[in-house]
């Protein structure tokens, strides 16, 4: 009786130190695949722990081990995707506005200099009756030069409205972009909440 007590005992306390020994794999798997910034799941924990998933399930410290291992893990995940919408997002807005922007002060430049030109050419037609050949010539000139210069702000317009097109297509991209990965990451967290519950 006593020999088969004392089996039993050092089996015990074998077993106990064998679930320690997993417990401490658990733990620095879990920490490697931290540094490792990978993807913490049981499988991934089990894998580089060198133990079975039925362990992780099982073992009720090495359960509250990956649970927390696993919520922390997302989280982080959670406040990385946030971090990139806001990135991605405040930086299409800030190159949509700025091309607003310019768009707009092309098109009040544009209407006055057309402004002038409409005024210089009923200075012309007045100036043709009452002034010398030369200063009719000057404005004839000055004109030509004005006309030159609408021409290339008309050219910058079309340029700008380019470059807003390609700010706003590319902002619908970013936008679909951060709907994907908001789906994304709405996925992962009802795999996890699935997986939680088949656990329980």
């Amino acid at each position: 009786m006593t020999t088969g007590t004392s089996q039993t005992e050092a089996a015990v306390a074998a077993r106990r130190r064998q679930t320690q020994v997993k417990l401490g794999q658990v733990e620095k798997a879990i920490a490697q695949l931290r540094r490792e910034r990978g993807r913490l799941t049981v499988r991934a924990i089990a894998d580089r722990a060198d133990v079975s998933p039925t362990f992780l399930y099982d073992n009720a410290d090495a359960r509250d081990l990956v649970q927390k291992a696993i919520t922390a893990s997302k989280s982080r995940h959670d406040r990385a995707s946030e971090e990139a919408h806001d990135r991605i997002e405040a930086s299409w807005r800030e190159r949509a506005l700025n091309a607003e922007a310019e768009l707009t002060r092309t098109q009040k430049e544009v209407h006055a200099q057309r402004q002038q030109i409409g005024e210089l050419m009923g200075q012309i037609r007045d100036a043709e009756q009452m002034v010398p050949g030369e200063s009719v010539q000057a404005v004839i000139t000055e004109n030509t030069t004005l006309k030159r210069r609408v021409l290339q702000l008309t050219q910058e317009h079309r340029g700008l409205q380019e470059r807003l097109e390609g700010a706003r297509s590319n902002n619908r991209f970013a936008d679909k972009r951060i709907a994907d990965l908001e789906a994304q990451i709405l996925e992962l967290q009802q795999a996890g909440t699935q997986g939680t519950s088949l656990r329980k």
